[in-house]
Parts: structure tokens; sequence; C-alpha cells
């Protein structure tokens, strides 16, 4: 019976292991934005079709007519605003506000509630462009939009998506979202914190804990705005620490009995209070910046160099959005994550670019891009830098292009003539494909940090002598780290590489407290 169920567990994680790269391979395809816009579709497709059979008691017709309004609203306000505000259009941002408006507003197209429709379409839109600082919005565009009509008109959301004939579908899509992520602390703590709240107030309202656990699974907004809203880049905190304490404030001002005198909750209350929360700890960031040159620094890869339209301070590692509008866009959208490869000791900001035979449409925009071509960075984020005491020990993980955060911490380190004890691994299929090898030659010589090209093509000719043939494993980092127990270990690239440094590292017996992970969703 033991072997059996041993069997048994082995052959569960390895369907398990097998769904979850194909999983993966599926959504690193897309965009987060792209993937979301799909995920939202899908949900008013399944809320039609469970509407015709009688599971959910809407018309199918009034569900697509409220969602076409709001969707003609929605794309033709954004498109005045950004005339009137000359900002670049994007058009995912627009069409995925009014496709969540459609499943927290009651679909009833009739009456005065397409004025609630059209009302909620406006503010929602206006809210981006408006109620701003520093050019960064301020609160979830959705959220706020039902919170003024509440307070004007008295039309409220109604969440009619957090039901029970719904919940599959949103817990689906909401699990590919959280996967995609990689957000999962924060959408935990999230749930836990509503799950506790939602329990205190019960207790001291003497109210059954059951039925009001049943209640908040079955028949409300937590699933749907905690996977969809809450998890806005732009209206979410940058770091894990201050996202887990987002996640809490909301989720404890989530129930409905939540209350300061005759004043109660909702939940587009209790995610814009989360949001104030979110812009006061967070960076206020911006850039509307002018390229300045293009540069090969690799096989298939170039640095793209920016002159930023003002100054602005970040860490070594940290990462900004790249709103590029293009026509014809690919499932990858105008919008993409980028590593600053540049260190904050540097005038310019650069990114590193790898390139493919079919690069997404996004690269290929960039590639043409000129200095007269609109572009937005915004929402500097990251925890994927080095830690605040010198004295400890690191290691330098890196496979491809997932080189460029590392070239922004050593750049600084030469910069600043900051000694730290460093190794760095890289990996690539030859050596002309490995990038800033002239930086990372400059910090051996200057700062004595190690360097170790492993160069995966077994045909490849090796004429660098920190240059060897194979992989970053586990008897390699032995060999080159003999003290690798004593290091914390940062880790960039694909994310099959990163997975792979990750087990290999803890069957070494690394912590993995000590094991920080960055990875790039998609090489398109």
């Amino acid at each position: 019976m033991t072997k059996r169920w041993l069997l048994l567990r082995v052959v569960l994680k390895g369907m398990f292991s097998s769904m979850l790269k194909v999983i993966d391979k599926l959504i690193d395809s897309l965009t987060m934005y792209r993937l979301l816009l799909y995920y939202l579709t899908g949900l008013l497709v399944a809320a039609i079709g469970l509407s015709v059979f009688g599971d959910l008691h809407y018309k199918p017709l009034y569900i697509a007519l409220s969602a076409a309004i709001l969707l003609g609203a929605c794309w033709i306000i954004n498109k005045v605003f950004a005339y009137i505000f000359k900002a670049p259009v994007n058009p995912e941002s627009s069409l995925i506000t009014a496709l969540i408006l459609a499943l927290i507003i009651s679909p009833d197209p009739t009456g005065f509630n397409i004025l609630f429709l059209l009302a909620a379409s406006g503010l929602a839109i206006a809210s981006k462009y408006l109620i701003t600082f520093r050019g960064k919005h301020i609160f979830n565009p959705a959220a706020v939009a039902v919170v003024l009509t509440a307070l004007g008109p008295r039309q409220t959301a109604s969440w009619w998506v957090g039901t029970a004939a719904m919940l599959p579908f949103v817990l689906i899509g909401g699990l590919l979202i959280m996967r995609k992520i990689r957000r999962e602390r924060m959408i935990m703590s999230f749930f836990v914190a509503t799950t506790l709240s939602t329990a205190f107030y019960s207790i001291i309202s003497k109210v059954s804990l059951t039925s009001s656990l049943h209640n908040m699974v079955l028949s409300s907004s937590i699933f749907f705005l905690g996977f969809v809203m809450l998890t806005e880049p732009l209206t979410s905190p940058s770091t894990a620490k201050k996202q887990t304490w987002y996640a809490v404030i909301v989720g404890f001002l989530l129930p409905p009995q939540v209350h300061l005198f005759n004043y109660y909750t909702t939940p587009e209350l209790a995610l814009i209070i989360g949001n104030a929360f979110s812009y006061l700890v967070s960076p206020k960031t911006k850039l509307f910046p002018t390229l300045k040159q293009k540069i090969k620094i690799a096989a298939d890869t170039a640095d793209f160099i920016f002159n930023p339209n003002q100054k602005f301070a970040y860490q070594p590692g940290q990462y900004l959005e790249w709103t590029l509008p293009h026509d014809k866009s690919d499932s990858r959208g105008s919008r993409r994550y980028f590593t600053l490869a540049s260190s904050p000791t540097e005038p310019d900001l650069r990114i590193g670019i790898k390139f493919y035979d079919k690069s997404s449409s996004f690269k290929e925009a960039l590639l043409d891009a000129d200095e007269d071509t609109p572009i937005v960075a915004a929402q500097l984020a990251g925890d994927f830098v080095m830690p605040k005491n010198p004295s400890k020990k690191l290691v330098f993980i890196a496979g491809g292009i997932g080189i460029t955060p590392f070239r922004s911490m050593v750049k600084y380190l030469i910069d600043k003539d900051e000694k730290r004890t460093v190794t760095l691994l890289y990996s690539a299929r030859t050596e002309e494909s490995l990038a800033y090898r002239s930086v990372f030659e400059v910090a051996q010589a200057r700062l004595g940090i190690k360097t170790i090209y492993t160069i995966t093509d077994p045909k490849a000719k090796l004429t660098d002598s920190n240059a060897i043939p194979g992989t970053i494993t586990g008897e390699l980092i032995e060999q080159s780290v003999p003290d690798y127990l004593e290091r914390v270990f940062y880790v960039s690239g694909t994310h099959p590489m990163v997975e792979a440094m990750q087990r290999i590292l803890s069957d070494l017996g690394v912590s993995k407290s000590n094991i920080k992970i960055d990875f790039f969703p998609g090489y398109a």
C-alpha cells in the first residue's frame, strides 16, 4: 500500500509539474494586461452563457448591451482625454476598465440606468487624468467611479460577478492572473485578512460565523476584487512588504459589517482607502523619456538609451513599466516591464532587450522608434535589490538577458567604488551572446568581483579566460563559491531557468530566505 501510494504521489507530482509548464508557456506569451483583458472577456461570455440556462437572473441581452455601452463609452472618453492632455493612447487600459465596470454594475441598459453606465464610464476614465499627482493616478478607476456615483446620484455597484454560479470561472482565471504576476503573498494576505475580519465582526455581532463565511466565499466580491482590482499595478504598492500591508488594510475593511458610526464600507470604498495608503508609501514616478541611442551589445541584443525628462531616484535592480502605443499590436500589447540596466549613478536610462526571429510588435516598434516617438515609463518597482549591509556576501546568477539587473548593480558598485564580496555566474549560448562584458571586466579588475561565463552551445568556441563550457550546475557553484552557504543568491532569467536554479540551490542546502529571484515572463 505504501509503495503504491508513493508511486501515485510521484505520478501526480509529474502530472502537476507538466500541467504547470503548459500553463506557464501559455501565460508567458501574454502580457499581464492582455491576459486580464481575455480573462474579463471570458467572464462576460460565461455570464451570458449561464444566464441563457437560467443560472443567472440577468438577461443575456442586457449583459451584452451593458458591456457594449461601457466599452464604447470608455473607449471614446479615453480618446478625448488623451487628445486634450496629449497623452499616448493605451486602448487596453480603457477596455479593461469598461469590462470591470460591466462585471460589478448590474446589467440593466434601460431608462435611467443607461445614464448611470455613461456616468460611471466618464468618471472612471476622467479619474486617470484628473485625480492624479505628478502624472500618476491615485485610485482604481472603476472603484472610484462607483464610489462617486454612490455619493452623487446614489447609484451603486452590485458586484454581481461575485455569485456562486460565477465563482468557478472567477477562480480559474484569477489563479492564472496570480500565477502570471507572482503576487501570491499579497493576494493570500488579502484573503486571510478578509476572513479574519469577517469572523471577528460575526462574533461581536453574534451572527452565525458559518453563515458569514459561506456568504463571503459564495456571494461576495472577495475573489474578483482580490484577483483583478487589488492587483492593479498603478494603484498598488511596488514592494512586497508594502503590498502585504496594503492587502491587509483592504481585507480588513471589506466585510459589509465594518463601519464607523453610521457609515458602512463597501468593496469599492475599501479598495480606494487601500489605494490612498498605496499612494502615500509608493514612488510617484511617471517619465516621458526621449530615445537617444540604440547600441548593439551582443548577438541579437541591443541597449536602448533614454534621456529622462526629469531626475528620479531608483535602486539598482528595479524596473519600470514602459508604454509604447503602436499600430497592429500583438498579444503582448503596448505595455511591457523592463529592468533598468543603467545605474542610478548614470544620467541616462538604459534597458537591454533581446530580439528573436519573430519578436513582439512592441519590440519591433521600439526598434523603429526615434527621438520623436512618444514613450511613457512609470511604476518604478521591484525588491530585486542588493542588501543594505555591504558585508553580505552575494552570488549573482544570470541567464540570457536576465543579466540586465546585474549590469545595473555592478555599474553602481564601480561608480561608487564600493567593494562587496560578489561572484557572478552568467550563462549564455555563445560568447557573442554575452552582454556587458566590458563592465564586468572593469568590476573584476577594480573591485575583485569574480566572473564566470558558462557557454551552453557545445560547438561554440571559447576565447574568454572566464568562459567555460556547459551550464550552471550545483557542482559549479560548489567549486566556484566554496562558502555558498554564507551567501545570498540573486537569480534572474527566464521562468524555467529561475525554477531550475531554485531547485539546484535548494538541493545544495541554501536557505529559501537567501534566494532572491527575478524573472522575465516571456521573451516574445
